[in-house]
């Protein structure tokens, strides 16, 4: 097993045709997650990859597992017969009209994990990669508690550690975001963030001439060389709207991430990708360690 990401799946429910939720008269079921989507990401580019999480014993638990094996993912399940799986509804915009997300993810299964319920020294066995997000450590203090136990037995075994800040502001606040997860970077080698994540959470943000839209590469690039300095990071990718990264690190290469991107696959530009794409080519473009060449299935 190449990568092991943690996280919470999720029952994604759109309405048809862009209707308004209120207009909605059925729905259209999907599964999602961040991190389960990076490791459906990777196993198409060809990584060998497990999921890590926690579902109700019933059938939309088994949906979400069944979806991630479908996409080549091992998922790696505590079941629990009480709890319940988180819901978001999307709602899919239509010019002027932007799209929009409802949750409904309160006292889900994942927010009551607790610390020594996962083996992850099984987990890991094997393992040359852990990725997670700044969204799993935010559903509850327990699942904090369980992420932090995950990162410190990932450093343990030898894993290259990745983190994606990914900070949400109805999860929690700036100040509990910084509280939780500055001690959690002690085991972080690459971190994933954007300007303004790394602005509300850790206070260090690019200078900007009016707007953010003026903001210039070299701005992201000293974010990027401010927070591997601070917490002593292998690298550091920033997002930016259009594709574009600022990196930092040894091996992290010249020019933009999107560029180098755009080198190693000479169809990036078409390829429609979300960010979860972009981490799994990031895992396999720093420094070749998964080794041998990524396919695209």
């Amino acid at each position: 097993m190449d990568l092991v990401t943690f996280g919470e799946g999720m029952v994604r429910l759109t309405p048809p045709a862009f209707q308004r939720l209120e207009q909605a008269h059925s729905f259209d079921a999907y599964v999602g997650g961040g991190e389960l989507n990076v490791a459906v990401a990777a196993a198409r580019l060809g990584v060998a990859s497990r999921w890590v999480s926690r579902l109700p014993e019933n059938a939309l638990g088994h949906m979400i597992a069944n979806r991630a094996r479908e996409q080549g993912v091992d998922p790696r399940i505590e079941w629990t017969p009480d709890d319940r799986a988180g819901l978001y509804f999307a709602e899919l915009g239509a010019a002027p009209r932007a799209s929009s997300v409802l949750y409904d993810r309160a006292a889900s299964a994942i927010s009551r994990i607790t610390p020594g319920s996962i083996d992850w020294s099984s987990v890991f066995s094997g393992t040359r990669w852990f990725h997670v997000s700044g969204i799993t450590p935010a559903l509850s203090e327990s699942a904090a508690r369980v992420t932090a136990e995950a990162l410190v037995a990932a450093k343990n075994a030898g894993l290259t550690v990745s983190y994606d800040l990914n900070y949400r502001s109805k999860l929690w606040s700036a100040e509990e975001a910084r509280a939780v997860q500055e001690p959690l970077m002690e085991h972080v080698d690459i971190l994933i963030t954007t300007e303004e994540d790394t602005r509300v959470v850790f206070g260090i943000g690019a200078e900007a001439k009016g707007s953010y839209e003026q903001v210039d590469a070299e701005s992201y690039a000293h974010v990027a060389r401010a927070l591997e300095k601070k917490f002593k990071l292998r690298a550091v990718a920033i997002t930016l709207l259009a594709l574009d990264l600022a990196v930092e690190g040894p091996g992290a290469g010249h020019g933009s991430l999107a560029d180098q991107l755009r080198d190693h696959w000479p169809s990036f530009a078409a390829y429609v990708v979300s960010f979860a794409v972009i981490l799994g080519l990031l895992l396999v473009r720093t420094q070749g360690l998964f080794g041998g060449k990524a396919v695209r299935k």
